[in-house]
């Protein structure tokens, strides 16, 4: 499971999130269709660029109450003074995938700056798949890995 951590300035288009998601994707090897989740912070649930993102892409919208982001802010390998006195935390795309993929997550791409819209991958174990809680569901649903649709 692939889980795309995403931040960006406000009023980011879905265009400028989904270019970030790409661009971490290829830094990976991977296709876009790899991509399980986008997760963010709750602060950011009216960011309708993010929520376009993750319904052009087919996946889940996660999105992480702060508790949960300063938690996994712990694990995150970039840190930066400026997102850290407006989120929280020293990177909020990195934190958002490590908190949605639960304590198995493991960074894959650090965070990556694409214009307005950051985004940070995170891999989780298919055995630890998390449960979402608070998430937006997309117009579509996306099969699992290994399954048709």
């Amino acid at each position: 499971m692939i889980v795309a951590g995403v931040g960006c300035r406000r009023g980011a288009s879905a265009a400028e999130i989904e270019a970030a998601i790409a661009a971490a994707v290829a830094l990976a090897g991977f296709a876009t269709a790899a991509i399980d989740a986008v997760a963010t912070s709750t602060a950011k649930r009216d960011e309708t660029g993010i929520a376009a993102a993750a319904s052009a892409l087919g996946v889940r919208l996660v999105l992480v109450p702060q508790r949960e982001l300063e938690t996994a802010g712990s694990r995150v390998v970039t840190r930066s003074q400026r997102v850290a006195a407006l989120a929280g935390v020293p990177s909020l795309a990195e934190a958002a995938a490590l908190a949605a993929g639960g304590a198995a997550a493991r960074l894959i791409v650090p965070r990556i700056v694409v214009g307005r819209a950051t985004c940070a991958l995170a891999h989780v174990p298919e055995k630890w798949r998390p449960v979402f809680r608070q998430e937006h569901a997309p117009a579509q649903n996306k099969p699992s890995a290994g399954e048709t649709p």
